[in-house]
C-alpha cells in the first residue's frame, strides 16, 4: 500500500477501529458494575474516552500493520479490570459481564451496516465513497472482534461465557487454561491457524449484515 493510500486508509479507519474497541472494553465494565463489581468504576475504566483504553500495541501497532499487510484486521484493548469474585453471583452474573463486549460489536457492526445503506442511498453526494469505506472497516474490525473473543478460550470473552455455562468440573478445567490461554492466541497469530478459524465466522457474519442491509 502506497503511503499516501494507507494515510488515507488510517484517517477512516482510526473512528470505526478505535470506536469498536473502547465500547467493548466499557460494556464489560458497565455490566460489572451492575452486577456488583466496582472494580472497573474505582479504576476510572468504565469510561467512553478511548485514552482510557487505548493499548500501544494492540489498539494503535497492530491495525496499522494489519491495514498496512493486509488480511484479518484486528487489535485489542487495555483489559477493563473485573474481579468476578466480587459479582453476586460470580459464576452466573460472569456469563453477562463477557458476553458484554462481544454484544456492543453486534451493535455497532449493524450501526455500520445502517451507515452502509445511507451511503448506497446517496452515491452522488461527495461523502458517500468515504462514508461506505468507514463503515466497511466498521462492520470488519466490529465482526473480527466478535469472531475472535468468543473463541472458547480463556482469558478471552468466550472462554468465560464456557466457564459460566459447563457443569462445575468441566468449567474448572477450562479454568485452569487461563494462564496459557494467551500463549495460545500468540501461536494461532503468529502462524496461519487463527485465520483459518476466524475468516468463516466473520465471512458468514459479513454475509448476514449484508442481507440485512441490501448491501
Amino acid at each position: 500500500m502506497h503511503t499516501e493510500q494507507l494515510i488515507q486508509t488510517i484517517a477512516i479507519a482510526a473512528i470505526p477501529i478505535l470506536f469498536a474497541i473502547t465500547l467493548h472494553e466499557a460494556a464489560h465494565g458497565y455490566v460489572a458494575r451492575y452486577f456488583g463489581d466496582m472494580t472497573a468504576a474505582r479504576e476510572g475504566r468504565i469510561s467512553l474516552n478511548p485514552i482510557h483504553h487505548i493499548d500501544m500495541v494492540g489498539t494503535i501497532l497492530l491495525p496499522l500493520l494489519t491495514l498496512w499487510l493486509g488480511g484479518v484486521l484486528f487489535g485489542w484493548a487495555k483489559p477493563v479490570p473485573v474481579n468476578f469474585g466480587a459479582l453476586r453471583n460470580p459464576k452466573k452474573d460472569m456469563l453477562w459481564v463477557a458476553i458484554a463486549g462481544p454484544a456492543s460489536n453486534l451493535f455497532m457492526a449493524l450501526g455500520w451496516g445502517l451507515l452502509a445503506k445511507l451511503a448506497l442511498s446517496d452515491q452522488e453526494s461527495y461523502f458517500a465513497e468515504p462514508m461506505m469505506e468507514m463503515a466497511q472497516i466498521g462492520i470488519k474490525i466490529n465482526l473480527v472482534l466478535i469472531a475472535l473473543n468468543m473463541l472458547p478460550l480463556p482469558p478471552l470473552d468466550g472462554g468465560r461465557v464456557a466457564v459460566s455455562l459447563l457443569p462445575h468440573k468441566q468449567a474448572v478445567m477450562l479454568a485452569r487454561l487461563e494462564p496459557y490461554g494467551m500463549f495460545i492466541l500468540i501461536f494461532m497469530v503468529m502462524t496461519p491457524l487463527l485465520g483459518w478459524v476466524l475468516m468463516p465466522i466473520v465471512s458468514g457474519l459479513t454475509e448476514l449484515i449484508n442481507f440485512i442491509f441490501g448491501l
